[in-house]
C-alpha cells in the first residue's frame, strides 16, 4: 500500500540524509534493508538480480533473531489458496500482509546469489517452535532443494526433503511413483512423500494432507501459522549502540 511505502521512504530517506547515502541504495534483501537502517517489520522493495534486475516487493521480518529476514513464506487464516500449479509455485502469490508464496524464481535467484540460512517458525495457539538451517539453496534446474545443518526447537523435518525437486499438482517430475502434489494437496520439495508439507489444506487434520512439520506436531495436526524466511549466512546482527 501507499501508506506503508511512503512511511518507509521516509525513514530511509531521514536514515539516509543523517549519514549521507545509504550503505546499500539497491538492496538485494531484508539484511541489507535492516543494514539501510530499516528497524520495522513490513514490506520494502529489493532488487535480487542488482540494479539491472527487477525490483520486488518482500516481506522483511527485522525482529525475528536479530532481524534482516526476507520472509518467502506465510500461511495464518487459511485465506489463500496454496493447492495451485507450477506457474503460480514458480511465480509467487498472495497478499505480502496475509498469506503468500514469494515464488520460486525469485527463490531461486536470492539463494543462488548468496549463502542462505533459513529459519521457519511456527505457531499453534500459545505454542511456538522454530528450526534454523545453516544451508539452504533453491537450483535453478527442477528447483531442486539443498538444506541442511540444523538446530532449534521444532524438530528437523525439512533434511528429509534434501535434494528433492519441486512438484505441483500439474507438475510431477515422477508421477506413477507417488502423485505427491495431488494427494497432499500442496507445492511441495516432495519425496515419498513428506515430512513436513507448508503449503498444504489449512484447517485440516487427516490424511497427512495439512500445514504439518511432523517432528513438532506429527502427520495429523495442521499447525495454525508458518512463516518460512532467509537470511545471507555471513550476517551477523549489529550490536546495539
Amino acid at each position: 500500500s501507499d501508506v506503508t511505502e511512503n512511511s518507509l521512504t521516509v525513514s530511509r530517506l531521514n536514515f539516509s540524509s543523517s549519514s549521507g547515502t545509504l550503505r546499500f541504495p539497491f538492496p538485494t534483501d531484508c539484511s541489507q534493508e535492516l543494514l539501510n537502517g530499516v528497524r520495522r517489520s513490513g514490506e520494502v522493495e529489493v532488487y535480487p538480480q542488482g540494479t539491472l534486475g527487477t525490483p520486488i516487493m518482500v516481506y522483511c521480518d527485522m525482529e525475528t533473531d536479530g532481524g534482516g529476514w526476507t520472509v518467502f513464506q506465510r500461511r495464518t487464516d487459511g485465506s489463500v489458496d496454496f493447492f495451485r500449479g507450477w506457474k503460480d509455485y514458480v511465480g509467487g502469490f498472495g497478499d505480502l500482509s496475509g498469506e503468500f508464496w514469494m515464488g520460486l524464481e525469485s527463490l531461486q535467484n536470492l539463494t543462488t546469489m548468496t549463502k542462505m540460512t533459513l529459519r521457519v517458525d511456527l505457531r499453534d495457539k500459545d505454542e511456538s517452535a522454530f528450526a534454523k538451517y545453516s544451508t539452504f539453496e533453491v537450483a535453478k534446474k527442477n528447483y531442486r532443494l539443498t538444506v541442511g545443518g540444523y538446530n532449534g526447537t521444532a524438530g528437523d523435518s525439512l533434511s528429509y526433503h534434501n535434494n528433492g525437486v519441486f512438484s505441483t499438482k500439474d507438475h510431477d517430475l515422477t508421477p506413477f511413483i507417488t502423485r505427491c502434489a495431488m494427494s497432499y494437496r500442496g507445492g511441495w520439495w516432495y519425496k515419498n512423500c513428506h515430512e513436513a508439507n507448508l503449503n498444504g489444506l489449512y484447517g485440516i487434520d487427516f490424511k497427512h494432507q495439512g500445514v504439518i512439520w511432523t517432528t513438532w506436531k506429527g502427520t495429523h495436526y495442521s499447525i495454525a501459522f508458518t512463516e518460512m524466511k532467509m537470511r545471507p549466512a555471513a550476517f551477523s546482527p549489529a550490536t546495539s549502540g
